[in-house]
């Protein structure tokens, strides 16, 4: 198959899941979540099992936002490496927010096999290894800062990773045990699925358009002129809170992914790995559950949609050109080649938590390579928001940290 489709992958291999109306009347409940991706399922599912009332809308189809573009590679390594993290937050911070990643691919396991999904979880290990000899000095501290913080980790040669993985010109890398792969955009419209059977109500095609802060609860106004009443609002809109927040909290970037044609016999030696190295900005790869190799990377600073999707012809090329000095004699027949946009923070963290200037809200904003690890930390700190009590994590993802 030659064709190459700009759009992602995950929404044409899966097509339209389900569909949902737009809100046709005025409606109360306990919490309202505005945003239908792979976080608002998450949230939506936690305050459904904690007995909440819960509504959730969506300006656009459900999970058509950066859900379906995401790579959905499931890492406990967030993109400031750990030894850096302890030097800006802390060892406490640090780690117990590593660990919440590790945690979190744990809980979406046991998630996966509660509601019977058929999303492809699958546990990897992770492979992260240094593009340049210069990356190896930090990347050992990397390795060290990992080690003393109990994750199970080993530290392969250049000549061992040969071996392992038949990938050349690499200087050493850290082989972590914890990982996992997932279709995020099957899995969401599962979670939204199973949940809708117990009381969830979901509304697409349907945008806030006014927040009215009452005592003990908010009115919102939608797109059509009607109302949802809410003692709790849940903000789980991804890069799009760079709209609705004006202070500058999250760089906005654009990411490129391409997915191959299937040839399951090519890809033996890495379809139980995610791999990822040292690049600023990294390349990444993982194989898919129906036998293909998907690569993003080629990150820069996001501008607008329509400047980005005309970088894609010279994004796949940088992409190959990257993969090609691994693998020299490996060649890729491309299916597919999409963009997505998502936020970088400064310290590699999730904003979770409050905002002053939001009353009865929260906001569950997981940033970075671990959008979706976060998002699980966050049914934990949501669940314990709403019973008013604070999380471990809650100084460390708080707003003006």
């Amino acid at each position: 198959m030659d064709l190459k489709s700009n759009e992602p992958f995950w929404l044409i291999k899966n097509g339209l899941m389900t569909s949902y109306p737009s809100l046709k009347s005025n409606e109360d409940c306990d919490v309202l979540i505005i945003g239908g991706g792979i976080t608002g399922s998450l949230i939506a599912h936690q305050m459904i099992s904690d007995g909440y009332r819960t509504i959730l809308i969506d300006k656009r189809e459900i999970c058509n936002g950066s859900t379906s573009a995401t790579t959905s590679m499931l890492q406990y390594e967030i993109d400031i490496p750990l030894y850096e993290l302890i030097e800006k937050i802390g060892e406490k911070g640090a780690v117990a927010s590593y660990k919440a990643c590790s945690d979190a691919i744990d809980n979406l396991e046991k998630l996966t096999k509660q509601i019977r999904s058929d999303a492809g979880f699958k546990r990897k290990k992770s492979l992260y290894f240094a593009s340049k000899r210069k990356d190896v000095k930090w990347l050992k501290e990397e390795f060290k800062a990992r080690k003393n913080a109990g994750f199970n980790v080993k530290w392969l040669e250049a000549d061992q990773i040969v071996e392992q993985f038949g990938f050349e010109n690499t200087y050493g890398a850290i082989l972590s045990k914890q990982g996992a792969s997932i279709d995020a955009f099957k899995f969401a419209h599962e979670l939204f699925e199973h949940n809708t059977k117990k009381g969830l109500k979901i509304f697409d095609k349907t945008e806030m358009k006014k927040v009215e802060y009452h005592k003990g609860f908010n009115r919102v106004t939608v797109d059509s002129g009607f109302q949802i009443k809410a003692k709790k609002v849940i903000y789980c809109i991804g890069y799009e809170s760079k709209n609705l927040l004006k202070e500058n909290f999250v760089d906005l970037k654009s990411t490129f992914a391409i997915v191959s044609e299937i040839d399951d016999d090519k890809f033996k030696n890495i379809s139980s790995t995610l791999v990822w190295n040292t690049d600023d900005p990294y390349i990444y790869m993982r194989t898919t559950d129906d036998g293909r190799l998907l690569i993003g990377g080629g990150d820069e600073d996001f501008s607008d949609a329509q400047k980005r999707d005309a970088l894609l012809d010279k994004k796949e090329k940088e992409i190959l050109k990257n993969l090609k000095k691994i693998k020299p004699d490996y060649h890729f027949y491309t299916d597919f080649v999409w963009a997505g946009a998502f936020g970088e923070t400064k310290d590699g963290l999730p904003y979770i938590g409050e905002h002053k200037k939001f009353k009865n809200s929260y906001f569950v904003l997981g940033f970075g390579g671990n959008g979706i690890t976060f998002s699980v930390t966050g049914m934990e700190m949501t669940s314990q928001f709403m019973k008013n009590k604070k999380h471990l994590l809650s100084d460390y993802f708080q707003f003006g940290r």
